[in-house]
């Protein structure tokens, strides 16, 4: 059985704000995409998400989140101070990462938690009033008038 080896990372990368399949193709084909720390991305209503992570061992002074234009980054690693503890079994990761999030136009932070372990950051899309669709009247009789009916009258 021939395998494969398909690199979609150009084309399908961990998105929030609009739906793909694209990411659950890319990760069942591409099994070295990063997985630490592990995550969720929830969409709570049509204009609400939610990206939760699973950051045990880290403090919020640890973590860094930062929002590019479209971009969400969220980084994080521990200072190592103190003597090294000598640990008999150690299954609690604290190494560096780094994990970007492409956004949809117009969705933004509102606001960012950590809470026992899970970081939690709340997006939220806000289309500005002049690029929402908005409803244009339409005139009916005399108020209407055409352009080459107002040349004739002339």
């Amino acid at each position: 059985m021939r395998t494969y080896n398909l690199d979609l990372t150009p084309l399908f990368r961990s998105t929030v704000g609009f739906d793909r399949m694209g990411r659950l193709l890319d990760s069942a084909l591409n099994s070295e995409a990063p997985s630490y720390p592990p995550y969720n991305i929830e969409k709570l209503a049509d204009n609400a998400y939610r990206v939760t992570m699973a950051v045990a061992g880290f403090r919020s002074k640890d973590i860094d989140i930062t929002q590019d234009n479209n971009t969400l980054i969220v980084t994080g690693g521990q200072e190592k101070d103190g003597p090294e503890a000598r640990y008999l079994h150690r299954g609690i990761a604290t190494r560096a990462f780094e994990h970007r999030f492409d956004l949809a136009e117009h969705v933004n932070v509102a606001k960012a938690d950590l809470e026992n372990g899970l970081l939690v950051i709340d997006l939220k899309r806000e289309v500005p009033e002049e690029l929402k669709p908005r409803k244009i009247a339409i005139a009916a009789g005399a108020d209407s008038a055409t352009i080459e009916h107002d040349k004739e009258a002339a």
